[in-house]
């Protein structure tokens, strides 16, 4: 091992940027040239189905036999064009990641002779192995049928891979009895509910509203290793994150990486990356480096929730394609190095209507201002009801790593907003009951008016809030970087929603009882703003004080993945997600058995690399330089000078690796045994808490006595790539 880490570390030293060929100067020449969209459709397709289609997907109405045959000719003839050979349903199940199975346009007719054909019925659905992928037992083994169904409002693209070219085609995917196995399905549900519920509100403020679109721009950090070093490393490939390695003397202390200047190999990688990632449409716009050496962020701009969720999928899986080309693994792993920063992917999102408004900024005049208030103080309201849901949406044994951190949001679920809002807040909070006489200016009265002024500089400066106002979106920084955001965006959208038809049946019950409308909305404004007063926090989410005060205020504060998991399937969840046809009972308990099953994998693949590191890797390693100083030790006896004081160090040295090497062996062999109790629970839950309370707590003991050896074995032998090799060779 310790030869294949200098063989590494040798072809670091020589790597050289990979030259980046410029597509273009100008990125609106190639951006989305890989993409059938709007424009694509509009060109290969005749106008009166292209009107139809286009209706279908504003509508959320089905698309007609007709159309999707109409579709399927154009998409053949624009992928053909485009040198294609073969298309896929591409679908996001419930491993986390996305899943295609390849078809060829080819095919022989009646004569036998080579067409290529592809019909609507080839694009409206496929039928893969549904048994193969987690169903959380909705489906039996023998029973293997499920159904991928196009999803016409994300756009089918290219995707180039070594030169071989793919059409792929979002769908979702259920099982034969209707069950969703994946991701996108509840999404697209939820956000058709929080289109119905939300533009209800605005009918207060709007009536030519009749859409409201959940947008989302998500923030993707990932770390960059060198491939040589990455293979080197066993931990990293089997599990994503490094088991053992003790912190170099430099980390991210002097807080120089940060905005630097990024590296050639990096800076080419980031070229060649962005230009592929333009080209499938996905509308990158930042790069820089983040807090922790060698890690880094790339970020879109605004788009609806669903196409931006399936471009952060799709970035993902290019990302590690890209890097492979410039001879990088990118890490995506919420925490893959201890002791520096961790990764994150913020959901920046917020609500927009058809009219061009966004209904979390404020506007110009007063009407708008209390439009803001009131999905504002709904948004926070669902947030308060609905936090331990929120706090399952990002649960996961990586990020466990990663929450709590300090450098991650804490587990604890809170609202940022800023002090000046936080005043706003608590003056309408104050005011006492307003009465409206003839010609009264109530929006004057409870200072609606200043809001625009308040908010014109006022962005988030607190890194340590998990929920954050961030000037017109509330920015979710809790959620994973290798998670999918339809789990948190699902919830995120169905918390809102709900909280959106409690609002308006409330403002109606007082408009009923004679209440003027402007003031009915204050008055429940109000409410919510005294209920849910808890759940805003404007300190350090970090601070021992806020632990203390947030359980004073009654807010959870779970460290652990099976344990906030139990939120997922509460009777107020249940209720939510059955109440508004969002999840059916038994998707929601197999959800929360797939989730449990996935935690359990993980630490259990964990588990067995580590001792594997452990038995195999380190404790020879350390037992070959203790015989090394034994021999010294020999050697300056026979030589008559074994009572100097050095002698005396190697003889400590000596008695050090034995105490960790033995520390080391037992922990494992407790470990294994403690692995092989907990596989034998039946139970999904129990057998998963019994996993992170019992097998996982031997990971930092054996840790800790490995990464003392590596300070004390020699740096010529130590068989593993020390943390200042991956995280500052590049």
């Amino acid at each position: 091992m310790a030869v294949l880490r200098f063989k590494a570390l040798e072809l670091v030293d020589h790597r050289k940027p990979v030259d980046v060929p410029q597509t273009s100067q100008k990125i609106s020449e190639y951006y989305g040239k890989n993409v059938f969209g709007l424009e694509a459709m509009r060109t290969t397709m005749s106008g009166e189905y292209f009107k139809k289609l286009v209706t279908s997907i504003k509508h959320g109405t089905k698309v007609d036999r007709a159309v999707a045959d109409a579709v399927a000719a154009a998409m053949k003839t624009w992928a053909l064009s485009k040198g294609a050979t073969h298309y896929t349903h591409w679908f996001q199940p419930l491993t986390g990641a996305t899943a295609e199975k390849h078809d060829s346009f080819f095919d022989l007719n009646a004569d036998g002779q080579a067409i290529e054909n592809f019909k609507g019925s080839a694009l409206v659905q496929q039928e893969p192995d549904a048994s193969s992928f987690p169903n959380g037992g909705i489906r039996n083994t023998f029973e293997a049928r499920g159904y991928t169904a196009w999803d016409p409002t994300s756009p089918a693209f290219i995707m180039d891979s070594y030169g071989a070219k793919t059409l792929c085609i979002p769908t979702v995917f259920v099982a034969y009895t209707g069950e969703a196995l994946d991701y996108k399905t509840p999404l697209l549900k939820t956000l058709s509910f929080l289109d119905r519920a939300a533009v209800e509100v605005c009918q207060y403020f709007d009536k030519d509203v009749t859409r409201v679109t959940a947008t989302l721009g998500i923030e993707q950090e990932y770390f960059l290793v060198d491939k040589a070093l990455f293979d080197a490393r066993p931990d990293l490939i089997m599990t994503g994150r490094t088991l053992f390695g003790h912190a170099p003397a430099k980390g991210q202390q002097l807080e120089d990486h940060y905005f630097g200047s990024i590296p050639p190999r990096v800076h080419a990688f980031m070229l060649d990356f962005e230009q592929e990632a333009l080209k499938l449409g996905i509308p990158l716009r930042t790069r820089h480096n983040e807090v922790a050496p060698n890690q880094f962020e790339c970020a879109p701009t605004f788009e609806d929730a669903n196409l931006a969720v399936d471009h952060n999928q799709l970035l993902m899986d290019l990302m590690n394609k890209v890097a492979e080309r410039h001879n990088f693994k990118a890490l995506l792993h919420e925490k893959p190095f201890k002791g520096v920063n961790g990764s994150g992917k913020h959901n920046n999102w917020a609500i927009s209507t058809d009219t061009g408004v966004n209904l979390l900024s404020p506007g110009k005049r007063p009407k708008e201002n209390l439009q803001f208030l009131a999905f504002f103080a709904s948004t926070i309201m669902a947030v308060y009801k609905h936090a331990d849901l929120l706090r399952a949406s990002i649960a996961s044994a990586n990020n466990d790593h990663r929450l709590g951190a300090n450098e991650a949001p804490p587990a604890i679920m809170s609202v940022f907003i800023g002090s000046q809002l936080d005043a706003v807040l608590n003056e309408l909070e104050n005011n006492s009951q307003i009465a409206i006489d003839k010609g009264d200016n109530l929006y004057l009265k409870l200072g609606i008016d200043k809001i625009p002024e308040i908010l014109l500089d006022n962005t988030d400066r607190n890194r340590t809030s998990p929920f954050a106002f961030t000037g017109n979106k509330f920015e979710f920084r809790a959620v994973g970087s290798s998670a999918n955001s339809s789990s948190a965006m699902t919830i995120l959208n169905a918390i809102v929603a709900d909280q959106l038809i409690d609002f308006k049946q409330k403002v109606d019950v007082l408009i009923d009882k004679g209440k003027k409308k402007e003031v009915a909305i204050v008055e429940i404004i109000r409410e919510y703003i005294k209920a849910s007063k808890a759940i805003r926090f404007e300190g350090n989410g970090y601070s021992q004080e806020w632990e203390d005060e947030a359980a004073s205020r009654g807010l959870s504060n779970v460290r652990t993945t099976p344990q906030a998991l139990d939120f997922l399937v509460s009777s107020t969840s249940e209720d939510l997600f059955i109440r508004n046809s969002i999840f059916s009972k038994v998707e929601l308990h197999a959800r929360h058995e797939i989730l449990l099953e996935e935690y359990t994998k993980k630490i259990q693949i964990e588990s067995r690399v580590l001792g594997d590191l452990a038995n195999n890797h380190v404790i020879p390693t350390a037992i070959a330089y203790q015989n090394k100083l034994i021999h010294n030790i020999k050697g300056l006896r026979e030589l008559g000078l074994d009572q100097g004081e050095y002698t005396e160090e190697t003889i400590e040295s000596i008695k050090f690796i034995s105490k960790h090497v033995n520390i080391i062996k037992r922990n494992v062999e407790e470990m294994i045994e403690a692995r092989k109790v907990a596989n034998k629970i039946e139970d999904a839950r129990e057998r998963a808490i019994n996993y992170c309370d019992v097998v996982r707590p031997y990971f930092d003991v054996i840790r800790y006595s490995v990464d003392k050896l590596e300070l004390m074995v020699d740096d010529e032998d130590w068989p593993l790539v020390k943390y200042r090799e991956m995280l500052f060779r590049h």
